[in-house]
């Protein structure tokens, strides 16, 4: 993930807490902050749960929360040169990467539900129906563990017994046994945006084929939810990047420890923290139904609108 490197990560300059460190803590409580009110928001309403959309956006909140806690930890040790367990480093690695896929392949999820909300209109209450869409959680949590298994299944066969007992800076680096390991991460990753992005713009076009053709309201609803998938596009695009950026701060760190530092901070905030704060954009705020409901409960019962939305 981004937020690891090598050992020597911040050892001249970061025995303070700077600026960019306290920035970065309050975001990341401002936007975990946000979810938990979205997630409450989610449960408290029956017709949120029976419906694939809000549901997929629900499993994006709670595995985005994961990923901001765990990364937030991982960046704190690191901020602060400390060293923990291999094993432990382990646990906290395969939690960051699951949530992380986690998202990704539920945005992927979230665009094939709109595109056959628009272009398969009376199929889509049988093909999302509530039994369909706790499958494809299954499938989702499926395809984001395969990464992490194979990344990981490499370096367990290659550990000694003592090596998951000494402490180490926390780092995916440590589980490289070999350098094909690296070579075998990339080829996953690059794998996965392939896909990924073959399904967007398949959707994209294909939508937008129906949005030329459709007329008046059916015209509307169409753009807003091709605008919606451009959103995603964007998250995606966000999220994908981030699983290089390891690569591209070992060769930056080579180079110039300064730069190294000013490069990882960029990288965590720019995608790793700003993807997690579209989801609540998306559905949390450009979702009228959603918004409403999140309104009343924020605001105490006072929104009486949301109440007539059930």
């Amino acid at each position: 993930m981004a937020v690891n490197s090598s050992e020597t990560d911040f050892e001249s300059s970061q025995g303070k807490v700077g600026a960019r460190f306290i920035i970065i803590q309050v975001l990341v409580v401002l936007f975990l902050w946000i979810d938990l009110l979205l997630i409450i928001t989610f449960c408290m309403r029956a017709f949120f749960y029976t419906n694939m959309r809000y549901i997929l956006f629900a499993v994006t909140l709670l595995s985005d929360s994961l990923f901001l806690l765990v990364s937030d930890i991982l960046f704190i040790l690191i901020g602060f040169n400390l060293n923990i367990q291999t094993r432990l480093c382990a646990m906290l690695y395969i939690i960051s990467s699951q949530a992380n896929f986690v998202t990704i392949v539920t945005l992927t999820a979230m665009v094939l539900e709109r595109y056959v909300a628009i272009c398969l209109p009376l199929r889509h209450a049988e093909l999302c129906s509530t039994r369909n869409t706790l499958l494809l959680i299954l499938i989702i949590n499926g395809l984001s563990s395969l990464p992490c298994i194979i990344f990981l299944s490499i370096f367990f066969a290659s550990a000694t017994r003592n090596f998951y007992t000494q402490v180490k800076g926390c780092h995916w680096q440590i589980f490289v046994m070999h350098e094909w390991q690296n070579h075998l991460k990339s080829a996953i990753n690059q794998f996965y945006f392939l896909v990924i992005g073959i399904i967007i713009v398949v959707c994209y076009f294909k939508i937008m084929k129906v949005a030329k053709a459709a007329s008046g309201e059916s015209r509307k609803s169409t753009w807003k939810g091709l605008r919606t998938i451009i959103l995603h596009a964007l998250q995606l695009l966000l999220c994908v990047i981030q699983l290089w950026c390891t690569f591209v701060e070992s060769v930056v760190f080579k180079i110039n420890i300064s730069l190294f530092i000013n490069v990882r901070y960029f990288n965590y905030v720019t995608f790793i923290l700003a993807p997690r704060c579209l989801s609540p954009l998306i559905y949390g705020v450009r979702d009228e139904t959603f918004l409403q409901a999140f309104k009343h409960y924020v605001l105490c019962g006072l929104c009486k609108k949301a109440m007539n939305l059930f």
